[in-house]
């Protein structure tokens, strides 16, 4: 046992001896985690910004952004003139909307008051906003239809005794039907569709699952390159005439990476559910099946990988080559429903896919121990099979 960790203890110094090997075993991981799955979660507030120049100031105005406030599609983002302008310049905002310094409430009464609305060409979200500000408009526009509409009627009944007094009439009506309209209820109600998704998907559990996935199949296939570097270098002819094994210099050398492989998905299971608010920890026993299982089948590959290239160069080229392959391949970067029928069936014949299948039933399916067994005993077939094509390799080294 002493040999093995001083096994363990030799490769551990000898990976972590650049600051580099740190980068990708941490830094590396968290930061596309982070990225990849949209910062901390999904903002409370979904509608689209819609920057917003008010010059005008007016009751009018405000009336008019207190309308798109209520939108469920925009939010008003209150701004100045230029910095409007160059974010529309630079394509950051889709639409810009433009309140005049005339629009007021004698303005709409003289049907001078207009709006001015800033659109990107062949843009979605430019369109839903237009839409937006043209029924925002439209509320505004009924509540000046409803105080004409009141001074006519009074008119003909008794004419006004000024034209002060006609004004002082039309501005008691227009008060009176936006608190009216203010308080109405509503005749058409906004739902949000509830259809249920094909695809169980969650950005930060996919993300965090692919990325780990990722992370720690690379090095772990990279076991390729230590054998090859210690073949070539000597190092292993000269551990082999001690008394240590094949089988205990195999098993010490696959032993400190699956550790180190586990360490590194424990910190990045940790770092999701601290911060990424996953729900990982509901069940533990599922979840350390899954990571011992995933990380013996890489340490396996890398095993048999190593038995196969002469150099360490080879070695680290077909590592990240085989695992960032593996890893499109089995769902790692994209959820794997996305992929065609023929494609899907294809990943089935990689480790990296039984790999997030089991991560993800556990994330994102809530599936405990039972709904793991069959994605870690495909694991353990794959580690089966790797270990006895490299061990099988390695004798006749």
């Amino acid at each position: 046992m002493n040999k093995i960790w001083s096994i363990i203890r030799k490769d551990s110094l000898i990976r972590f001896t650049s600051p580099v090997e740190w980068m990708f075993f941490l830094i590396l991981p968290v930061l596309f985690i982070f990225i990849l799955s949209g910062g901390t979660g999904v903002p409370a507030d979904s509608r689209l910004n819609l920057m917003t120049v008010d010059q005008a100031n007016s009751t009018l105005s405000a009336a008019l952004i207190a309308e798109l406030e209520k939108s469920s599609s925009v939010k008003p983002l209150m701004t100045d003139l230029r910095k409007a302008l160059d974010s529309f310049e630079s394509r950051q905002a889709a639409s810009v909307l433009i309140i005049p310094e005339n629009f007021a409430v004698e303005a709409l009464q003289q049907g001078q008051a207009e709006l001015e609305l800033k659109q990107q060409r062949n843009n979605l979200n430019a369109l839903v906003q237009q839409q937006a500000v043209q029924t925002a408009a439209g509320r505004i526009s009924s509540v000046m239809d409803i105080a004409n509409k009141s001074v006519e009627l009074a008119e003909s009944l008794k004419p006004f005794a000024s034209r002060e007094a006609r004004q002082m009439f039309f501005d008691e009506s227009y008060a009176a039907a936006q608190n009216l309209l203010g308080s109405a209820p509503e005749l058409v109600t906004a739902l949000e569709g509830e259809t249920e998704d094909p695809i169980n998907y969650d950005p930060r559990a996919n993300s965090t699952a692919g990325q780990m996935v990722t992370w720690v199949f690379i090095p772990l296939i990279g076991l390729s390159a230590m054998f090859a570097l210690e073949r070539t270098g000597g190092t292993l002819r000269r551990i082999l005439v001690t008394p240590t094994s094949k089988a205990l210099y195999i098993s010490g050398t696959v032993l400190g990476q699956v550790l180190t492989a586990l360490l590194q998905m424990a910190i990045l299971i940790g770092f999701g559910a601290l911060v990424m608010k996953i729900n990982w920890l509901h069940a533990p026993l599922a979840l350390l099946l899954v990571m011992l299982t995933s990380a013996l089948a890489a340490a396996a590959l890398g095993t048999m990988l190593g038995t196969f290239v002469k150099t360490e160069g080879q070695a680290n080229g077909l590592s990240i080559l085989i695992g960032m392959v593996m890893a499109l391949l089995g769902g790692c970067w994209y959820p794997i429903e996305l992929f065609p029928p023929l494609m899907r069936m294809a990943a089935k014949a990689l480790p990296t896919y039984w790999a997030m299948t089991g991560f993800l039933n556990i994330a994102v399916r809530g599936q405990g121990l039972s709904g793991v067994l069959f994605e870690s005993a495909v694991l353990l077939g794959f580690a089966l099979v790797f270990f006895v094509i490299g061990v099988w390799r390695f004798r006749y080294e």
